[in-house]
């Protein structure tokens, strides 16, 4: 009984709508059964013409008649069924049997008024239908003003409230990024004591705006200013605003501005802008679609600030180059932060900060994972450990080492290992095709030093060989550029050399090669055409100019002439090194065959240590 008790209490804590509802289903239920019942009976098996219904009077089988409107119910005498049949309209039963040769009073007949079921019937079937339409929109109407997610809640703003009584995130829990850093940490100064700045005629930021590749830290860094500050934090990604309505992306906008401005001091931020934040007059519906209203109203919205609001935006985005300018100009967003890639003491810091709460064994030095994940965003360091600490529970160890960390890591670029049976001559060209990488790279001085080969199948390559940085670079010579093209093109001519034969398996190689190739001539500078910069683009096959101007037949002719030329010049640079070596290439393909995988040291046993 307790049991019971406790559910029927819980039960009255149900939602004021629902219980609406279940009075409006219950209504319509009751009406529904009602008129079910004073309408017409469907026939049944014992329906009988009414001839026969006079036969059984005459022979006196029948102990009553009943008359409900037209239908004839017949009540026999020696049995509990009953006859029913049907009359004609205005018909009277008793001339029927006076006609037929029946005396009437031979049988009791019992005449039913029906006139005011039928009336309450019609009745019914008429306001029915309108009472249940309006106990609809009652429902939802009080649904969407009291839960705010009905139909008519578009307008209202989808951010997410962060306040400081939720778990916050700080500056210590974001590694590496100093300087953005620093420069964000005035932000917290601007919200926390506006006076100081204010004293000296300084006008609060309105916006920051953070650039940066995927994976660095952009929302997390957003975060850490909030919890810094203290302050409430709207989070909002670019594409909530839009919605198949029109102008319900510029009420959004309005209304997400209108809750920050009551809850000053406080921080907005929009991820991924440029969906909403592009330039305008590039759609194919001119100024008038939703995106651009929804621009419109942000422009609106944040040069109409006052200076007491103290309401920043922080935008994020990884394409800068997509954004309005309106939207990026000085008094709208003030500053830029841009983040990159972590170098060599971000990448201690974040690993080291990853680390926290797994144990490892003392051989593993954060400076050697360092130094091998050149290129790692801060969300790849973090997967690759978070892969790692996998690694070893699938292999029930109680500390991670360095092999796991090894494997996470090239998991993390190329993906995981597939067992998949290869017939020998594939296996074999597998080894010459990665040993010819592997021998172009190692004996060409600008290619950093071989980390790995292996003709274990990852992702959608039967092979990999791993030529890690080093050292972070901001730039690339010309000598390198031509060194990278030759060893992606190792592999094909390897193949050509060893087995007098070349695959498919060297599409992506050419595609790398291609790419880098075309990019000295028309970005770099660095082909026989001059210090040009033509940027170009694809389009249905066809290269052209990034502003949409095609370049002349002739002209496109050069840039293709040019491209072919730097690779040939590639290949035939890996050939005559792979002729050079081609005893140490096929004991780096022997020894694959025998391994599957080799390390830096293995490899360097067979060829020797990589020339500086």
């Amino acid at each position: 009984m307790a049991n019971g008790k406790k559910r029927f209490k819980a039960g009255k804590g149900l939602p004021a709508f629902l219980k609406g509802l279940s009075v409006y289903i219950l209504v319509a239920l009751a009406a529904l059964i009602f008129f079910y019942q004073v309408s017409d009976s469907p026939k049944t098996d014992n329906e009988v013409p009414i001839s026969q219904i006079v036969s059984d009077v005459k022979d006196k089988k029948v102990e009553k008649i009943s008359l409900e409107g037209d239908k004839i119910i017949a009540d026999l005498k020696d049995s509990d069924e009953n006859l029913i049949s049907r009359k004609e309209p205005g018909e009277s039963i008793y001339k029927i049997l006076e006609s037929s040769g029946v005396d009437p009073k031979t049988v009791t007949i019992e005449v039913k008024d029906l006139s005011i079921q039928q009336a309450w019937a019609g009745i019914l079937s008429a306001i029915l239908p309108i009472l249940l339409l309006v106990g609809l929109m009652f429902f939802l109407l009080r649904n969407a003003r009291e839960g705010g997610s009905g139909i008519f809640s578009f307008a209202q703003s989808r951010a997410k409230l962060f306040t400081k009584d939720a778990p916050q995130t700080k500056f210590s829990d974001v590694a590496g990024a100093e300087e953005a850093k620093r420069e964000l940490a005035e932000v917290v100064e601007f919200l926390k004591t506006p006076e100081k700045f204010k004293a000296l005629g300084a006008k609060i930021p309105k916006g920051v705006l953070v650039v940066g590749p995927a994976g660095v830290g952009k929302t997390l860094l957003a975060k850490a200013v909030a919890g810094e500050a203290g302050v409430p934090f709207f989070s909002i990604a670019g594409s909530e605003f839009m919605e198949m309505l029109v102008g319900v992306g510029a009420a959004r906008v309005r209304d997400m501005f209108a809750q920050a401005k009551k809850a000053s001091p406080s921080i907005i931020f929009i991820d991924e802008i440029e969906s909403i934040g592009r330039q305008r007059g590039m759609g194919m519906s001119g100024g008038h679609d939703e995106r651009e209203q929804t621009l419109n109203q942000i422009l609106v919205e944040m040069d109409g600030f006052n200076l007491n609001e103290h309401v920043i935006v922080i935008g994020a985005t990884n394409r800068p180059d997509l954004l309005d300018a309106a939207l990026v100009r000085p008094g709208r967003f003030d500053r830029r932060v841009v983040l990159g890639f972590p170098d060599l003491e971000d990448r201690k810091a974040i690993i080291e900060l990853h680390m926290k709460g797994k144990p490892f064994t003392k051989d593993v030095s954060i400076e050697r994972i360092a130094r091998r994940t050149v290129g790692f965003s801060g969300a790849d360091l973090a997967n690759m450990l978070n892969e790692a600490a996998i690694l070893a529970a699938r292999e029930s160890k109680t500390q991670i080492d360095n092999k796991d960390l090894e494997e996470a890591a090239t998991k993390e670029k190329l993906g995981p290992q597939r067992k998949r049976m290869q017939s020998d001559h594939d296996r074999k060209l597998a080894a010459y095709h990665e040993a010819g990488h592997a021998i172009v790279g190692h004996f060409l001085k600008n290619v950093d030093p071989v980390h790995r080969i292996s003709i274990v199948s990852r992702g959608m390559s039967g092979g990999h060989t791993l030529f890690p940085p080093t050292e972070d670079r901001s730039n690339e010579s010309k000598s390198r550029l031509l060194e990278q093209i030759a060893t992606a093109l190792g592999g094909r001519a390897a193949e050509e050399l060893a087995l007098d034969d070349i695959s498919t398996g060297a599409t992506n190689d050419l595609e790398v090669a291609s790419s880098i190739a075309r990019e000295m001539v028309t970005s770099y500078g660095m082909s026989t055409l001059g210090p040009i910069n033509i940027k170009t683009q694809s389009m249905f096959g066809i290269w052209q100019r990034e502003d949409g101007q095609k370049l002349s037949e002739s002209f496109q002719a050069k840039i293709d002439n040019e491209v072919k030329r730097i690779i040939d010049t590639g290949y035939k640079l890996a050939q005559t090194l792979l002729r050079k070596q081609r005893s140490k290439l096929d004991k780096v393909a022997k020894e694959l065959l025998e391994k599957e995988t080799l390390e830096s040291d293995e490899f360097e046993k067979i060829v020797g240590k990589k020339k500086s």
